[in-house]
Protein backbone atom coordinates (compact mmCIF):
# COMPACT_ATOMS: atom_id res chain seq x y z
CA UNK A 1 0.00 0.00 0.00
CA UNK A 2 2.84 2.38 0.87
CA UNK A 3 4.54 1.68 -2.47
CA UNK A 4 1.34 2.58 -4.30
CA UNK A 5 1.13 5.93 -2.50
CA UNK A 6 4.81 6.61 -3.20
CA UNK A 7 4.34 5.73 -6.87
CA UNK A 8 1.35 8.07 -7.09
CA UNK A 9 3.37 10.86 -5.46
CA UNK A 10 6.22 10.29 -7.92
CA UNK A 11 3.80 10.51 -10.84
CA UNK A 12 2.42 13.78 -9.52
CA UNK A 13 5.94 15.17 -8.97
CA UNK A 14 6.99 14.06 -12.45
CA UNK A 15 3.89 15.68 -13.93
CA UNK A 16 4.66 18.96 -12.14
CA UNK A 17 8.31 18.91 -13.21
CA UNK A 18 7.47 18.17 -16.85
CA UNK A 19 4.78 20.88 -16.83
CA UNK A 20 7.18 23.47 -15.40
CA UNK A 21 9.88 22.43 -17.87
CA UNK A 22 7.48 22.84 -20.79
CA UNK A 23 6.57 26.34 -19.65
CA UNK A 24 10.23 27.32 -19.21
CA UNK A 25 11.26 25.87 -22.58
CA UNK A 26 8.39 27.66 -24.32
CA UNK A 27 9.34 30.97 -22.72
CA UNK A 28 13.01 30.46 -23.60
CA UNK A 29 12.24 29.65 -27.24
CA UNK A 30 9.94 32.66 -27.48
CA UNK A 31 12.62 34.90 -26.00
CA UNK A 32 15.28 33.62 -28.40
CA UNK A 33 13.24 33.61 -31.62
CA UNK A 34 10.91 36.60 -31.26
CA UNK A 35 12.14 39.88 -32.72
CA UNK A 36 12.74 42.62 -30.19
CA UNK A 37 12.05 45.92 -31.94
CA UNK A 38 10.58 48.49 -29.52
CA UNK A 39 9.25 51.62 -31.17
CA UNK A 40 7.57 54.66 -29.60
CA UNK A 41 4.21 53.42 -30.88
CA UNK A 42 4.68 50.05 -29.21
CA UNK A 43 5.75 51.64 -25.96
CA UNK A 44 2.80 54.07 -25.85
CA UNK A 45 -0.01 53.56 -23.37
CA UNK A 46 -3.10 51.97 -24.91
CA UNK A 47 -6.51 52.99 -23.59
CA UNK A 48 -8.94 51.19 -25.90
CA UNK A 49 -7.94 53.30 -28.88
CA UNK A 50 -8.53 56.60 -27.10
CA UNK A 51 -5.99 59.29 -26.42
CA UNK A 52 -4.67 58.80 -22.85
CA UNK A 53 -6.00 61.32 -20.35
CA UNK A 54 -3.65 62.31 -17.55
CA UNK A 55 -0.85 60.27 -16.06
CA UNK A 56 -0.80 56.52 -16.51
CA UNK A 57 0.69 55.56 -13.16
CA UNK A 58 -2.21 56.46 -10.88
CA UNK A 59 -2.19 54.93 -7.43
CA UNK A 60 -5.51 53.46 -6.41
CA UNK A 61 -6.83 53.60 -2.89
CA UNK A 62 -5.92 50.46 -0.95
CA UNK A 63 -9.63 49.93 -0.19
CA UNK A 64 -10.14 48.80 -3.79
CA UNK A 65 -7.66 45.98 -3.26
CA UNK A 66 -9.00 44.99 0.15
CA UNK A 67 -12.56 44.96 -1.13
CA UNK A 68 -11.50 42.93 -4.17
CA UNK A 69 -9.62 40.40 -2.06
CA UNK A 70 -12.61 40.02 0.24
CA UNK A 71 -14.86 39.50 -2.79
CA UNK A 72 -12.58 36.81 -4.21
CA UNK A 73 -12.18 35.03 -0.86
CA UNK A 74 -15.88 34.91 -0.10
CA UNK A 75 -16.73 34.07 -3.71
CA UNK A 76 -14.44 31.05 -3.63
CA UNK A 77 -15.76 29.97 -0.25
CA UNK A 78 -19.33 30.15 -1.49
CA UNK A 79 -18.29 27.81 -4.32
CA UNK A 80 -17.54 25.19 -1.65
CA UNK A 81 -21.23 25.14 -0.74
CA UNK A 82 -22.28 23.70 -4.10
CA UNK A 83 -20.99 20.14 -3.49
CA UNK A 84 -22.53 20.21 -0.04
CA UNK A 85 -25.94 21.14 -1.40
CA UNK A 86 -25.75 18.37 -4.01
CA UNK A 87 -24.87 15.69 -1.43
CA UNK A 88 -26.85 17.12 1.49
CA UNK A 89 -28.97 14.04 2.21
CA UNK A 90 -26.09 11.58 1.90
CA UNK A 91 -23.81 13.40 4.37
CA UNK A 92 -26.06 13.14 7.39
CA UNK A 93 -25.20 14.72 10.73
CA UNK A 94 -21.46 14.86 10.02
CA UNK A 95 -22.06 16.95 6.89
CA UNK A 96 -24.34 19.35 8.72
CA UNK A 97 -21.79 19.82 11.52
CA UNK A 98 -18.95 20.33 9.04
CA UNK A 99 -20.85 22.95 7.08
CA UNK A 100 -21.98 24.65 10.29
CA UNK A 101 -18.34 24.92 11.40
CA UNK A 102 -17.42 26.22 7.95
CA UNK A 103 -20.16 28.85 8.18
CA UNK A 104 -19.01 29.86 11.66
CA UNK A 105 -15.46 30.35 10.36
CA UNK A 106 -16.80 32.37 7.41
CA UNK A 107 -18.90 34.56 9.66
CA UNK A 108 -15.97 35.06 12.02
CA UNK A 109 -13.82 36.26 9.13
CA UNK A 110 -16.59 38.52 7.89
CA UNK A 111 -17.13 40.04 11.33
CA UNK A 112 -13.38 40.57 11.74
CA UNK A 113 -13.17 42.32 8.36
CA UNK A 114 -16.21 44.40 9.25
CA UNK A 115 -14.74 45.41 12.62
CA UNK A 116 -11.46 46.41 10.94
CA UNK A 117 -13.35 48.65 8.51
CA UNK A 118 -12.48 46.70 5.36
CA UNK A 119 -16.09 46.72 4.19
CA UNK A 120 -16.56 50.45 4.81
CA UNK A 121 -16.22 52.20 1.49
CA UNK A 122 -14.23 55.44 1.64
CA UNK A 123 -14.52 57.93 -1.21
Amino acid sequence: MYELELTSALYIALFAIVGAAMVLVTLLISRLLAPHNPTPGKLAVYECGEVPIGSTDVQFNVNYYLFGIMFVIFGVEVAFFFPWTVAFTALGLYGIIAVALFLIILLEGLLYAWSRGVLKWVY
